[in-house]
């Protein structure tokens, strides 16, 4: 893996030149709009890059976006990657080992998910302060990399607290509708059912999704800070639930996304 990861990174960067990303990016379902807010200096395609995984969903574009966004270098992934596609968490986490060692310092993640806090509606966004965990498999699993990172990383504090902090301040300041809560990670791609989005409720869980928490490991197992941001695109009620398409998934996300810019915009413009 360590020589894949070095051997990827080598080759973006014979087609980046000297430029060094201070931030990585990950943008989520229905959520890739940030990137008409960033001034590119490169695109490249995840299919022309080594070792890199594709995105399969027709909705995720799959890109490496390179430019300036609020003043900093940033690389985003433009289409990120499920477990639910097929992929290992090792693969599904490739892209934020390379991220590293292309030279960024933060990690901020986005993504759709569904809300299990009647408090928290849809279209609401969540700043992510803690996860559970609910995953079949792990991506540090396997022989362990001492120059990646330790056998047994802390995640006592996955989510930058300062990061959280001035999101809700931003958010306040701005009139937008913004809650910190926990992040389930489940497999997919099915929703949940009405006893299922019950059990989740129960064990602490605020919102629901499909994804982030494998690249939030990786990112600390790298010592890698990260910030990760939920656009709540469903309600997960059981004693209001009712089915809900793909469609509407991407109308809430895609309404709700520039509230949701606006706070990445001046988080990263912070650092």
């Amino acid at each position: 893996m360590l020589e894949n990861i070095q051997q990827t990174t080598l080759y973006i960067k014979s087609r980046i030149g000297d430029f060094e990303p201070e931030v990585g990016i990950i943008l989520g379902t229905g959520l890739g709009g940030l990137v008409t807010e960033i001034e590119v200096e490169k695109q490249l395609m995840y299919s022309n890059i080594p070792d890199f995984p594709i995105s399969t969903l027709e909705f995720h574009s799959g890109k490496l976006i390179f430019g300036t966004l609020a003043g900093k270098k940033v690389v985003a992934m433009q289409g990120r990657l499920h477990y639910y596609e097929g992929y290992t968490m090792q693969q599904i986490t490739f892209p934020v080992r390379v991220m590293k060692m292309l030279g960024i310092k933060t990690l901020f993640v986005s993504n759709a998910s569904g809300s299990l806090n009647p408090n928290i509606k849809k279209g609401d966004l969540m700043v992510i302060e803690d996860h559970i965990n609910l995953q079949p498999h792990n991506p540090l699993i396997g022989r362990n990399e001492e120059q990646l990172g330790p056998r047994f990383p802390d995640m006592s504090q996955p989510y930058r607290r300062d990061l959280v902090e001035n999101a809700l301040n931003i958010a306040r300041e701005n009139n937008i509708t913004c809650h910190k809560g926990v992040y389930v990670a489940v497999t997919g791609p099915n929703l949940e059912t009405r006893a299922e989005y019950r059990y989740l409720r129960i064990i602490g869980g605020d919102a629901v999704g499909m994804s982030t928490v494998p690249e939030v490991i990786v990112a600390n197992h790298m010592g890698l800070p990260v910030f990760a941001i939920s656009v709540l695109t469903d309600e997960g009620f059981p004693e209001t639930l009712y089915p809900v398409s793909l469609e509407e998934i991407l109308a809430v996300a895609h309404e709700a996304e520039p509230k949701m810019t606006l706070i990445l915009k001046k988080l990263i413009a912070g650092l």
